[in-house]
């Protein structure tokens, strides 16, 4: 009887070791689950969609100004432009006379652009002056413009574009002339006469 007894001891024992086992294997399949979970919530990679690509600029540059004189004498210069958005541009008045310089950088928004106002704090004195508007290398140009315009500005074209003077590509340069005063000088050329407002 005593076997009999071990029998059974050892049987019950065996049956209540495998009910913990069993407890384990649970215990122990949660791990391999979260495991499993942890490895399908890492997305496999997929493949990104390309960006759509950028059209060139095929039409011709044109830019075109206005300039007024404020109260004080001194210049604005306001322009329109078919160039892209945020395409860098300079702007640069120049008065005949000295040869005295004032320049603005300035980036296209909505097709326009505005600069100034330009002169000393005195205004400009009466004579002749020049404006002029160009459009930089496309070194200087962002990501967004160089895509539309090219790396060397090589898309520009049409009778405003010409070559970099530092072998840099392309840039295209509007200039216009205007008279500055109330007695206008006579004279033959193609020039806007701005009055004091």
């Amino acid at each position: 009887m005593t076997v009999w007894y071990r029998a059974m001891g050892v049987g019950l024992l065996l049956v209540w070791l495998s009910g913990c086992g069993g407890s384990e294997e649970e215990a122990g399949s949660e791990p391999a689950e979260s495991t499993t979970t942890a490895e399908t919530r890492e997305p496999s990679p997929e493949p990104s969609p390309e960006a759509p690509e950028v059209p060139p600029f095929d039409q011709p540059v044109m830019i075109d100004l206005s300039s007024s004189l404020g109260t004080d004498r001194r210049l604005t210069v306001k322009g329109e432009t078919n160039l892209p958005e945020a395409t860098r541009l300079q702007v640069l008045v120049e008065r005949e006379l000295s040869g005295m310089r004032w320049r603005e950088r300035v980036s296209v928004e909505e097709g326009g652009f505005m600069a100034g106002p330009f002169g000393p704090g005195s205004g400009l004195p009466d004579g002749g002056y020049r404006v002029m508007v160009d459009v930089q290398e496309g070194s200087v140009q962002p990501p967004t413009v160089r895509d539309r315009l090219g790396e060397q500005n090589e898309h520009l074209s049409g009778p405003l574009v010409q070559e970099s003077g530092h072998g840099l590509g392309q840039v295209a340069r509007y200039s216009q002339r205007f008279l500055v005063g109330n007695d206008a000088r006579r004279t033959a050329d193609k020039v806007e006469v701005l009055k004091v407002e």
